[in-house]
């Protein structure tokens, strides 16, 4: 098959996968009859003054014909006043907008400077190219471990003198709980929703390239980087010929199998899949670039406690802060839930699920923010977890002391006809959210007149959400219209609020 050029800025851009969304749906028409919106919550609406040729908040939803339910708040970021608001404590899905939160949370923990470590301990002395003793690969949760870094680790080691270990190759991943899946409730092959350890590479996603051949398939399994292509051998997959499911899963004999539908796949194509047990695939990848540097290594074991020893090679991630700001660019879901161990863990001890640890990020944020929203992971791609447009302001106004906005994608302005709109007058920085049928934007909105105001915008059929079959979740049908739908109010509202505010 035709060679993937491939540049970290590459990896990370291809990182889209990670969202907390499945992968745009195929469009198709909404047929149903669709309710009308629900404007809900126990907080009274706030009505902004009108302005001659702007339509209200209430003609611009209704002009949508949305199903399900919305909320929103918008509020003045200097004095904090409400400016209009309408089911303000709906509580809803936050989706990928729970990352604010997170955001907010680990700055505030670890530091903007804070820096992941993953290292190479020798517990033995280095006779003659011979390390006599283990080699220890260890990790803190780096959640932006690629290939091309492991590849140095391996040449650094290399250069330390080791050619060979006479004892074992461990790798030490308990830094973090294991946990094999973000959410359970997602198809196993959609490769936002992978394991988590103190050891994690590539996003733990492993890349599956198929072709078509005369007597078969050709199958490629590796953790490609821009530098160094090593090939996997813990993940094994399977085509077969049947109709349905399109992806199966299970571990068993220390790999990871996986079978594949033949009709799902064409003549030739890529895709990455996820790694649900990280320890063993980083462990898996590092063997295979120290044999690329002539490096013999046992198969790895794990370590069950953090060994003592000598530091051979030490790799340090890039800071705290540059790490959320690709989180929240690119809404990576494994990267959102390790931060969120992480700063769990330093507040409060060892944590054994995400939903223990959430709930530690919930009790700070009613002490910081005076909210109390039902979370159960830290990139809200659980659809269980719920806030309210007015928790997601607070977030907002609460997290300008870590300069939140500063990190924040910019938010394209379109005009009625999704056209990108040029000369609106207006900035948005912001962090959208979706899932099935479940759409939000929260931000910072700077009008033509350069008042600065804080918004949040929910969407949410939750119905619709809970009836889409299993077989369906990576792509069902009526998506994109229901998106669309949900994005026009968005950009009808911040351009409203330009008109009346700006």
């Amino acid at each position: 098959m035709t060679r993937t050029t491939v540049t970290r800025r590459w990896l990370l851009n291809g990182l889209a996968a990670g969202l907390a969304t499945p992968a745009m749906a195929r469009e198709a028409p909404f047929l149903r009859p669709k309710p009308r919106p629900r404007f809900l919550g126990g907080a009274p609406a706030v009505a902004a003054p009108a302005v001659h040729g702007t339509p209200s908040a209430e003609e611009i939803i209704a002009r949508a014909k949305l199903s399900g339910q919305v909320g929103f708040a918008v509020i003045d970021e200097r004095t904090g006043a409400v400016l209009e608001s309408a089911g303000a404590d709906l509580a809803l899905p936050p989706a990928s907008t729970a990352k604010t939160l997170t955001t907010a949370y680990a700055l505030e923990t670890l530091g903007p400077d804070f820096r992941f470590v993953t290292e190479l301990i020798a517990t033995g002395p280095v006779e003659n190219g011979v390390l006599q003793g283990d080699l220890v690969l260890v990790g803190s949760g780096d959640p932006a471990l690629l290939t091309d870094d492991l590849g140095q680790m391996a040449m650094e080691l290399r250069k330390a003198g080791v050619l060979k270990v006479a004892g074992q190759f461990r790798v030490g991943d308990g830094a973090l709980p294991a946990i094999q899946q973000i959410d359970p409730t997602q198809p196993p092959q959609v490769d936002y929703n992978p394991g988590i350890s103190g050891l994690n590479l590539n996003f733990n996603r492993f890349y599956f390239g198929w072709k078509k051949e005369r007597d078969g398939w050709a199958l490629t399994l590796d953790a490609r980087g821009a530098r160094f292509d090593p090939p996997v051998s813990v993940e094994k997959v399977t085509v077969v010929d049947r109709s349905t499911p399109p992806y199966t899963y299970e571990q068993s004999g220390g790999l990871e199998r996986w079978t594949v539908a033949q009709v799902d796949l064409g003549s030739h194509g890529s895709r990455w899949l996820p790694v649900r047990n990280p320890g063993a695939y980083v462990g898996d990848v590092f063997r295979a670039l120290a044999a690329e540097q002539g490096i013999e290594l046992p198969p790895p074991a794990v370590a069950a406690d953090p060994p003592a020893g000598t530091v051979l090679v030490s790799h340090q991630s890039g800071d705290l802060r540059g790490i959320l700001q690709v989180m929240l660019k690119y809404s990576t879901n494994i990267t959102a839930e390790i931060v969120g161990l992480t700063a769990s863990q330093k507040r409060g001890g060892p944590v054994s699920s995400l939903a223990e640890s959430a709930a530690r990020m919930v009790d700070w944020a009613k002490g910081r923010f005076g909210i109390a929203p039902h979370l159960i992971d830290h990139s809200g791609m659980g659809v269980a977890n719920r806030a309210t447009p007015m928790d997601m302001v607070r977030i907002l106004k609460g997290a300008e002391s870590v300069d939140l906005r500063g990190i924040l994608k910019p938010i394209l302005i379109l005009d009625d006809h999704g056209r990108i709109e040029r000369n609106s007058g207006i900035t948005v920085q912001g962090k959208t959210g979706t899932l099935n049928f479940v759409s939000n934007l929260v931000g910072y909105e700077r009008t033509r007149s350069g008042r600065e105001l804080i918004f949040a915008v929910l969407t949410g059929d939750i119905a619709r959400n809970s009836e889409v079959p299993m077989l369906e979740r990576e792509e069902p049908p009526g998506l994109h219209y229901w998106l669309n739908r949900s994005r026009a109010i968005q950009q009808a509202l911040m351009n409203r609020w330009n008109e009346v505010y700006g």
